[in-house]
């Protein structure tokens, strides 16, 4: 004799399918019934100052009126930097791997750790080398370039 194909799990699964589309049917029907009471709804809806949506439209004589030659396309144009920003920064090497390529120098004035790689070298460094360098923002933080001894 053969067992029979339809097991506990196959008939729990086919009642929770039935009862989900039923549940389905009865949602659909109630938004049809709740569409027909209230036919319009809300036909626009407006932002008041505060930014909250409303029903009733702005008062127009509170209107702020932007010209147009006041607004600015595109990115600005870079100010000419001061002479403070253009001086390069001092450092130590605290660390410079010549094989890997790259290191880390820390600043003489607020300790921070900035990495270093030998493309932004003017000269070869090795570490416990006092060296100047300028930052440039990379991908992971602050880059120090232009990097050469003292």
């Amino acid at each position: 004799m053969a067992k029979s194909q339809v097991t506990f799990n196959k008939i729990e699964k086919e009642k929770k399918r039935l009862k989900k589309r039923e549940d389905k049917l009865k949602k659909k029907e109630a938004r049809k019934a709740e569409s027909k009471e209230n036919p319009q709804g809300i036909q626009f809806a407006y932002v008041d100052y505060n930014g909250n949506l409303t029903d009733t439209p702005p008062d127009p004589s509170m209107r702020v009126k932007v010209e147009a030659e006041s607004i600015e396309l595109g990115i600005p144009k870079k100010e000419d930097r001061g002479e403070e920003e253009l001086k390069a920064n001092e450092g130590k090497v605290s660390f410079f791997d010549t094989s890997k390529g790259f290191g880390f120098i820390i600043d003489n004035i607020n300790n921070e750790k900035y990495f270093v790689h030998v493309s932004g070298l003017l000269e070869p460094i090795v570490e416990n080398d006092t060296v100047t360098y300028e930052l440039e923002r990379g991908q992971k933080g602050m880059n120090a370039v232009r990097v050469k001894k003292i």
